[in-house]
């Protein structure tokens, strides 16, 4: 088990590896909800089969090369991102954007929980023909979020190692579906399909990034135990390069999968199509790896969560700290598979609002990056007005008005089911791009603010003895 917390990771600890990187993001995207959101982008935003291809090949190089970049910060200051976040915001100005943050993954912990519950039913289903009712959703939410909880509370060793074999099991099953809708596939369907307009490719890019952004305040909490040497382009590139690897050809047979099945896209339960689409002998594993995967995916997002918690003063070990998120998780997690009556169109609106709420900080925390070269550890553990990163009342009054007001503006550009902001039917709002506005917004108005600087020296002897390696990405 994992046991340390917010603490920086001592020089001599950092002994991981960045092509360990690889299997992490992989991991990370194995979710049968890109098999949704490949087939919305054909019923829904009305698109062929190269647009979906450049759609997935776009969407993650622009998400997680951010994932990538702001990875680059846990590298150098050995501690997880929300921790780092405090050099920016202050100590107290930090508790804003990480309460938001926070909030934040109770909704996405909740949609992987639900998906989860529902692989564990349509398994039941084709096997047993155990139909699902109330209290069989209550005990596969149970089991789901347990076994989570066990998996993110054992820490990084564990989520290396699972993360490694998933990665393995899941690339060998995908073959197998891909040969298997490779031959059965009505294939002049798919590409007679005409193309639909570039403003829906545009938010189609934007829809399918907005999943990638959620996880950019995460990336640091994954390479804290890198040393400082660690290749800074090697990084981004694993990163990439896993999420992409599980992205597009996810992406495209959902897409492929909707030509002859269109109500994939808009089903009330995101897994049992797979049952109706695939015979038993692959459906059956398939979707117990998927599970293995979704359960991954929900293991990193409260292994980050627990992190947050500790940022926002809950005093308890890392481990006890994600069952806050736990908890939180069933109970929505019940809601959803009860109450709601459309999964993908709660699914959608959530990702929109996730990826705007995440966007204001990365823009802020990303321009105060790129001159940022290392981190004072001990003012970032120091909370009180002794403080390093103290500034002004425990406010750094510059990141929490970019950061402000970005949020302000993306959300001015963004529609989703319950609200719509009054620029969304701007050519920004229309495409899906109110999370890049965001961005923006905030990279530029903290760009241009002046900055008071922190009391605490900021390069430490074991910074200076330790530069980033020749060739690695400038920032």
């Amino acid at each position: 088990m994992e046991t340390r917390g917010l603490e920086p990771v001592p020089d001599n600890e950092r002994s991981g590896r960045v092509r360990e990187l690889f299997p992490t993001w992989v991991a990370a995207n194995i979710s049968v909800l890109l098999l949704t959101m490949g087939a919305g982008l054909v019923v829904f935003n009305g698109l062929n089969f190269w647009q979906v291809l450049g759609v997935a090949v776009a969407a993650p190089v622009v998400s997680y090369g951010l994932v990538g970049l702001i990875s680059i910060a846990g590298k150098r200051g050995g501690s997880p991102g929300m921790a780092l976040s405090r050099a920016v915001f202050g100590q107290r100005g930090n508790l804003f954007p990480g309460s938001l943050i926070w909030v934040a993954r109770w909704g996405w912990e909740t949609i992987n929980a639900v998906t989860g519950a529902y692989a564990v039913l349509t398994v039941l289903d084709l096997l047993f023909g155990i139909k699902s009712n109330t209290a069989l959703i209550v005990v596969t939410l149970l089991l789901f979020v347990g076994c989570t909880f066990l998996v993110s509370g054992l820490g990084i060793n564990a989520l290396r190692r699972c993360s490694t074999w998933s990665t393995y099991l899941f690339g060998a099953f995908s073959v197998l579906v891909l040969v298997y809708l490779i031959a059965g596939t009505d294939w002049s369907a798919v590409f007679a399909k005409p193309a639909g307009s570039t403003a829906m490719m545009i938010a189609g890019i934007g829809t399918i990034a907005a999943g990638g952004i959620s996880w950019v305040p995460s990336g640091p909490d994954f390479t804290r135990y890198l040393p400082r040497t660690a290749s800074s382009k090697g990084l981004v590139s694993a990163t990439v390069g896993g999420a992409g690897v599980v992205v597009l050809p996810m992406v495209l047979m959902g897409a492929v999968m909707a030509v002859s099945t269109p109500s994939l896209a808009s089903a009330a339960d995101p897994v049992s199509f797979i049952g109706e689409l695939l015979p038993t002998w692959i459906a059956v594993p398939y979707l117990l790896i998927a599970l293995v995967g979704m359960l991954l995916i929900n293991s990193m997002s409260m292994y980050s969560a627990g992190f947050t918690a500790q940022t926002l003063g809950i005093k308890v070990s890392r481990a006890w700290a994600v069952s806050v998120n736990a908890v939180i998780s069933l109970i929505f997690g019940f809601l959803l598979m009860v109450v709601a009556t459309s999964f993908f169109g709660s699914f959608i609106s959530f990702l929109t609002l996730l990826a705007v709420a995440f966007s204001a900080w990365i823009g802020v925390f990303g321009v105060d990056m790129l001159s940022r070269r290392t981190y004072d550890g001990e003012a970032l553990m120091d909370t009180t007005r002794t403080s390093g990163y103290w500034y002004r009342g425990g406010f750094a009054w510059q990141a929490m008005t970019a950061w402000g007001l970005a949020l302000v503006a993306g959300l001015l550009f963004t529609k989703v089911d319950w609200f719509t902001g009054p620029l969304a039917g701007s050519w920004i709002g229309r495409n899906g791009l109110g999370w890049a506005a965001t961005v923006v917004v905030a990279a530029l108005l903290y760009a241009v603010l002046p900055r008071t600087k922190a009391v605490a020296p900021e390069r430490t002897a074991e910074a200076e003895k330790a530069p980033e390696t020749a060739g690695s990405l400038s920032i």
